[in-house]
């Protein structure tokens, strides 16, 4: 079953089209890559997705509802959550104050229904916290729960930013780049929690420039190129395409 699909969307910059009528259907529980070249639309078809850019035709549905143009806090109380290629991260907060920040929408809900029962308001935030700290641990990072930001490394904040977009139990989870900057080590680490994310049933649509994690870790990948779709396909499969290897993927990229 798809939980997203992408019905011919298009986005125009000024004269540069920048998507132009891309269609793709993501599946449920899945691990779903887009990849292509610096440029080719990918970021932007995301944005579109999360409600930051308007979509100029075609649609968006998740879970079969039309979501084409919707405001990005309306994406997520429906359980829609990303992640940015340049970190958003508060450095002068704490790592468990910014996982507290992907609970927002559940403690602006809170404030409205317990309206001044402050013990009721202690009370969700004490459970948003025990969540947060269950995160933290699930990726290795419970003994910074209470370090600033600012004292973290970057492979460090890039976990903080993924536990984050779990804050709000998402059913689908967009990823940007989430291993850029960093090194082998910390690209394991990340791609063995994006596989632990996707057993526990969140769908993932993750942008990638590492092919080697792309291959390992993805159940299907669409290629883009010049804001086009050029193939898609199972990783076996898009590494096989001549016009993939052409275009982006280059003789040999994958087994380097």
């Amino acid at each position: 079953m798809s939980l997203l699909k992408i019905d011919g969307i298009c986005k125009s910059f000024g004269g540069l089209k920048a998507v132009d009528n891309i269609s793709f259907e993501v599946k449920e529980g899945t691990i779903h890559a887009l990849i292509g070249p610096n440029g080719a639309g990918k970021t932007t078809l995301v944005n579109m997705i999360s409600g930051i850019y308007s979509v100029d035709e075609g649609d968006i549905y998740f879970a079969d509802e039309k979501i084409t143009n919707v405001p990005t806090y309306k994406l997520v109380n429906k359980h829609i959550m990303r992640t940015f290629q340049n970190l958003e991260i508060c450095k002068n907060m704490t790592v468990m104050e910014n996982v507290l920040l992907g609970f927002n929408i559940n403690m602006n809900k809170s404030l409205l229904k317990c309206s001044f029962r402050f013990e009721s308001i202690m009370d969700d935030e004490e459970k948003f916290r025990h969540i947060a700290l269950s995160h933290l641990k699930r990726v290795g990072l419970e003994e910074h729960a209470e370090t600033l930001c600012s004292e973290l490394s970057y492979g460090i904040l890039k976990k903080v930013e993924i536990v984050r977009a779990l804050a709000i139990n998402p059913r689908l989870l967009l990823l940007d780049e989430p291993v850029a900057g960093l090194n082998g080590t910390e690209t394991s680490e990340i791609a063995v929690i994006i596989k632990e994310i996707a057993a526990e049933g969140v769908t993932v649509l993750l942008i990638e420039h590492d092919m080697k994690m792309i291959m390992n870790i993805s159940d299907h990948i669409t290629v883009v190129n010049f804001g086009v779709k050029l193939a898609e396909g199972t990783p076996s499969e898009i590494s096989s395409n001549p016009e993939v290897i052409k275009a982006y993927l280059g003789e040999g990229s994958l087994h380097a």
